[in-house]
C-alpha cells in the first residue's frame, strides 16, 4: 500500500509541476491560481477587517507609491517573457498596518500588508523596495501555491483544492496558513528556504526594473540581521536562510540584477 502511494504521488509530482519565472526551478502544483486568489481575498479582507490600517499618511503614500512601481516592473517583466496570463486574476492592493512586527507580505493575487514596524528598518523608499520587491516575488513565483500543494500531497494524498474544502474545510484553512508562514512542519522547512533565497533573487531583479539600486538590498538585510540582537535560531530549524547565506546569495546574483538597473 505505502509503495503505491509512493508511486501515485511520484507520478503526480512529475505530471503537476510548474516552472518559477528567472530561476527557471520546477515546482508542485497541484491547485489552480483562481482558487488561491479566492481564498486570498477572502483571507485579506479578514485580515484587514480586524487590523488598524493606516490612512491618509506619508508612510501609506509611500507604501502605495513603492508597491506600484514594483507591480509595474513585475508587469513589464512577464510581458517582455511572454508570462502576462500568470497575472490573470490579479487585484493588487496595497495597505499599511500599526503593528509593531518587522513584517510584509504578499498574497496570491497581489495583496501585500506592510506593517509599521518595519518601517525603521527599511528608513526610506528604496529599503522599501527591498522588501515589497521580495515579497511579491514570492507571489509571483507562486511559493504559496506550491506550499499549499506540498500539504495537499502530504496530508490528503494530492487530493485536488475543491475537494479538500468539501472534504476537511479546517485542515485546508490551516494548510492555507502554513502556505504563508503561520505554522510549518519541520519537513517542509528545507523547502521554504530555498523559496526565500528564491524570493531575494526575484525581488531584485524586480526592483531594479523599478528603478531602485539593488545594491541597498545587502544593506537593508544587514540592518535586519543586526536588529534580531543574536536571537535567530540556527538555519536548519529556520524557514529563512541566516543572514550570512543570504547575504552572500544576494551578491552572487547582484550583476544579474544591475543589468537591469543600469538599463532603466
Amino acid at each position: 500500500m505505502w509503495k503505491k502511494f509512493l508511486v501515485y504521488s511520484s507520478l503526480l509530482t512529475v505530471m503537476s509541476c510548474a516552472t518559477v519565472p528567472i530561476t527557471g526551478r520546477r515546482q508542485l502544483d497541484l491547485v489552480s491560481s483562481s482558487e488561491m486568489q479566492q481564498m486570498s481575498y477572502a483571507s485579506y479582507k479578514q485580515v484587514l477587517d480586524t487590523a488598524k490600517v493606516v490612512t491618509n499618511t506619508q508612510n501609506t503614500a509611500m507604501v502605495k507609491r513603492v508597491g506600484q512601481r514594483i507591480q509595474r516592473a513585475v508587469e513589464q517583466y512577464m510581458a517582455q517573457n511572454n508570462l502576462s496570463d500568470q497575472l490573470a486574476g490579479y487585484a493588487w492592493e496595497y495597505n499599511l498596518i500599526e503593528d509593531p512586527q518587522m513584517n510584509a507580505w504578499c498574497m496570491p493575487g497581489g495583496k501585500v500588508v506592510v506593517y509599521t514596524g518595519i518601517l525603521p528598518v527599511t528608513r526610506d523608499e528604496t529599503g522599501l523596495a527591498v522588501v515589497l520587491g521580495h515579497e511579491i516575488a514570492h507571489a509571483i513565483a507562486r511559493h504559496g501555491d506550491e506550499r499549499m500543494s506540498q500539504g495537499l500531497l502530504q496530508q490528503l494524498g494530492g487530493a485536488t483544492l475543491q475537494a479538500a474544502i468539501g472534504s476537511n474545510p479546517t485542515l485546508t484553512q490551516n494548510l492555507f496558513l502554513t502556505a504563508f508562514g503561520a505554522g510549518s512542519q519541520l519537513g517542509l522547512l528545507a523547502y521554504g528556504r530555498t523559496q526565500e533565497s528564491e524570493a531575494d533573487r526575484l525581488g531584485l531583479t524586480f526592483m531594479a526594473m523599478a528603478g531602485y539600486d539593488p545594491k541597498q538590498a545587502i544593506t537593508f538585510w544587514e540592518r535586519m540581521a543586526a536588529g534580531k540582537n543574536g536571537q535567530a535560531p540556527p538555519e536548519f530549524l529556520s524557514t529563512h536562510p541566516s543572514d550570512e547565506t543570504r547575504i552572500a546569495n544576494i551578491e552572487k546574483h547582484m550583476p544579474e540584477a544591475l543589468k537591469y538597473y543600469k538599463n532603466n
